[in-house]
């Protein structure tokens, strides 16, 4: 009978990578995962403000982020950063580069950070013989392109307040499936980064920050924030206004 394998063991095993299943499928056979591991090579820590690639630079690797944070980004035509997203441990960058062999956009850390590299031609031959790696993949492309749609969503039909709530409640679903807690986390991008990615300014994002902690929404120390009430986060999320939220509360 042959041996099966579930996360926990995967990652008793593989004892100097963070992936989880938002990475790697849950049951893959002993067999499989050695071939894996054969070509995932892990990186040494990069610090803050390094890039792991560049736009226009060829396609060789996806990269698992193992710890740390990075954002993604692209430069618009007068040459400024506009940031299409921010990745945290467990997830996959590189998707763009796919289609015409080249990035499309740059991937640089945030903070001090480690990834495996996934060799794309022979991540691409291991997914022929492991279907369950391939399944991964697929469904890993479609949330991104899924996530892509969410941010124009946010960006081009949404109130600045419903922007910022949106952008909280994203980052505590995220990591409560990374494993981690939903309600108290760290933002390691600023808030020009923060409003770079809404489309709003820096004035803004700090405004609303601190009327969202003056309403006991959150609680701010420094990068640490904390979700003090989430059902009127997503009420925000919703459209419902501060009277409304108000009302909700009382």
């Amino acid at each position: 009978m042959e041996q099966i394998i579930d996360f926990s063991k995967i990652k008793a095993s593989c004892s100097n990578c963070n992936l989880n299943e938002l990475c790697l499928p849950r049951g893959l056979k002993a067999e499989d995962l050695e071939k894996l591991e054969i070509v995932v090579k892990g990186s040494r820590p990069k610090e803050k403000g390094n890039h792991i690639f560049r736009a226009e630079e060829p396609f060789e690797s996806f990269y698992a982020i193992r710890s740390g944070s990075v954002k993604v980004y692209i430069l618009n035509e007068t040459g400024e950063e506009q940031i299409i997203g921010f990745y945290f441990p467990g997830e996959i960058i590189g998707f763009d580069a796919i289609e015409h062999h080249k990035h499309t956009c740059a991937a640089v850390t945030l903070e001090t950070t480690t990834y495996c590299a996934l060799p794309y031609e022979k991540i691409n031959d291991i997914c022929q013989q492991i279907p369950d790696l391939q399944n991964q993949m697929f469904r890993l492309l479609s949330r991104e392109i899924s996530n892509e749609n969410q941010l124009l969503l946010t960006i081009n039909k949404r109130s600045a307040e419903e922007r910022i709530a949106t952008f909280l409640i994203s980052l505590s679903s995220r990591f409560e499936k990374l494993g981690y807690s939903s309600k108290e986390f760290n933002l390691p991008m600023s808030r020009q980064e923060i409003g770079n990615y809404l489309g709003l300014t820096i004035e803004t994002v700090s405004r609303l920050f601190t009327k969202f902690h003056k309403s006991g929404l959150i609680t701010i120390n420094r990068k640490a924030i904390t979700l003090e009430n989430l059902p009127s986060i997503h009420a925000i999320c919703d459209g419902f206004s501060d009277k409304k939220i108000d009302k909700k509360n009382q």
